[in-house]
């Protein structure tokens, strides 16, 4: 059933859309399916997977809701034939709930008191239009409650206003007046012009919703939600009012100018917020997704920057008045040294710095020096340029964004329990540049710098985004069995957190592994945990061949086709 709807939104054929879902119910995993079973999928990348994997969830979504709406109908007793019909038909979330709208629980409105009161005869009387007398009309549901004729006028206003507002010919109708011509406009709250002087662009500013890129909505939607700004998104009164008017008014006379003042009330207090909300969540949701889209992209690229792999690096914290943080770290990236250095002002240490840098570098063997990018970096970089050194040392600054939050983090401590933050955080400069996969896994990919606006979009779908990408970039470029941090093995297709640590646990208690097969000895890794993840690990330096290829030994080498490195490289 879902392969069928799914298919032709995608434009992929039923068969394949049908295979992978049947691998994502068994339990395999996007990068698995993508890499592995191109055989069943015909050759779908992870991205066409990952959109099936989606799309399957949100119509899953949809008929729970289906199922929950029917229910509900049905046990108020007004579930037609017809009524099931088109809410069996209902293709999309907003059809189902224009449809259940009229059924749905309400709180107390201007309609129901007027129900209560005796009014809806009235109401449907003037609906119809064919009373010509409605003040004599009125005249008669005067009660204790409705004590005058204008307040029974007044009521079945009220009355015929809700309807129109349920109705889903109406609904529809002021969608296309919102799609086609929806303005998005921001004004400054009175007295607030010196606190917002950062949104002073948009002052008063308006301009087609449809236009709008994603960055200049988030920026209103943030200035609206900071109390800055006031915000609206309507298209044109006049032109939205006549076309309901076209719906609604079949005769003229008096009841018709009742209905017409009913439709311009309904349409001021209750269709147009409603829409209006709808289309704030909808231009919101849009511009979520392709901030989200940036994201993801800024994202693997940093991630698949090209490692300098194996070297022995000196990691630096540049600073001016607490001095720039050094650590020396082996090929491994194990921490071998920490010290600082006072090369700027006000200290401006410049010989003795210069003297230890030097030292440093012959007594750790150092084959490249890692800088961040922050305050004092470029001076930092400069220092360097004065130093001396007895053999070919390179230099390379590196993206130090989310250093603080790693230096902060369960992870550092549980890495570093002994250290001070700011020797984490230089380890983690010095490692970046090593292997930034292995490194840039343990901080949460909204620290690492990747956009704008990371706080304001959709939290739970910018983290799954994130995180999809992470498992991407992992398993697409294979890791190193016997060296991988539980981590980066988290990240690993059919492992997580708990596998993870197993066999980081084994691999401390019994050794290196030797060949993958070995994977079978950790507890709780089944075989369908080893399907999923054994194509995506590697052994170096093992006796079997087959079992010790790496899975993608370009991640090791300098390959054209990898992305630009983010590294801004310089030799001394």
């Amino acid at each position: 059933m879902y392969p069928a709807r799914i298919a032709p939104q995608l434009g992929i054929p039923v068969h394949r859309v049908q295979a992978v879902v049947d691998l994502l119910d068994a339990g395999a995993t996007i990068p698995f399916i993508s890499r592995y079973r191109k055989e069943a999928t015909g050759s779908l990348d992870e991205v066409q997977v990952g959109d099936i994997q989606d799309l399957l969830k949100r119509l899953q979504d949809l008929d729970k809701r289906r199922e929950a709406i029917l229910q509900s109908i049905e046990e108020q007793g007004k579930l037609t034939p017809d009524l099931r019909k088109a809410i069996e038909a209902a293709g999309t979330m907003t059809e189902l709930e224009d449809l259940y709208l009229p059924y749905r629980q309400k709180r107390k409105t201007r309609a129901s008191v007027a129900i209560e009161r005796g009014l809806e005869p009235l109401a449907k009387r003037i609906f119809a239009q064919k009373d010509r007398e409605v003040n004599t009309l009125a005249a008669s549901y005067i009660t204790d409650d409705v004590p005058s004729v204008e307040d029974a006028l007044q009521g079945a206003r009220d009355i015929i206003a809700e309807w129109i507002n349920e109705d889903k010919q109406a609904r529809d109708r002021i969608r296309r007046h919102f799609e086609k011509g929806a303005v998005i406009a921001s004004r400054l709250v009175k007295g607030k012009d010196e606190a917002a002087a950062k949104y002073r662009d948009y002052f008063e500013w308006s301009e087609k919703l449809a236009n709008c890129p994603s960055h200049r909505l988030l920026a209103m939607r943030r200035g609206e939600e900071e109390g800055f700004l006031r915000v609206g998104i309507a298209p044109e009164e006049e032109d939205a009012i006549h076309d309901l008017n076209r719906i609604y008014l079949h005769y003229s006379g008096e009841s018709s100018e009742q209905v017409k003042l009913a439709i311009k009330d309904g349409y001021k207090r209750l269709l147009e917020p409603s829409i209006e909300t709808e289309f704030r969540n909808l231009s919101k949701e849009k511009a979520d997704l392709e901030a989200i889209r940036v994201f993801a992209e800024n994202l693997r690229q940093l991630l698949l920057s090209a490692p300098l792999g194996e070297k022995r690096v000196l990691g630096i914290d540049p600073g001016f008045r607490t001095g720039c943080k050094i650590v020396c770290l082996d090929a491994s990236g194990m921490l071998l040294y920490n010290s600082v250095i006072y090369p700027h002002d006000p200290q401006r240490q410049v010989f003795e710095s210069k003297e230890k840098i030097e030292l440093l570098v012959e007594k750790y063997a150092i084959d490249a020096i890692s800088i961040g990018n922050g305050t004092a970096g470029r001076e930092t970089m400069d220092f360097l340029r004065q130093c001396g050194f007895k053999h070919r040392v390179d230099v390379f600054q590196v993206n130090e964004a989310g250093a603080s939050i790693y230096s902060a983090s369960e992870i550092a401590r549980e890495e570093f329990p002994k250290e001070d933050l700011t020797v984490r955080g230089a380890v983690s400069i010095g490692r970046r540049l090593m292997d930034p996969l292995a490194e840039l896994v343990k901080i949460d990919p909204k620290s690492i710098g990747v956009g704008q606006y990371q706080h304001d979009v959709n939290q739970s779908l910018l983290k799954g985004s994130l995180d999809r990408t992470v498992e991407s970039c992992v398993n697409s470029v294979g890791i190193n069995l016997n060296t991988a941090s539980k981590h980066l093995l988290t990240y690993v297709s059919g492992l997580g957190p708990a596998l993870a640590q197993n066999i980081v646990q084994y691999r401390t208690e019994n050794g290196p592994f030797k060949k993958r097969s070995e994977l079978k000895k950790v507890a709780r890794l089944g075989d369908k945990a080893f399907e999923q993840a054994a194509g995506f690990l590697r052994i170096r330096g093992g006796a079997n061949p087959l079992d010790n290829t790496a899975v993608h030994p370009e991640r090791y080498g300098w390959c054209s086709k990898w992305p630009k490195i983010w590294a801004v490289r310089c030799r001394i």
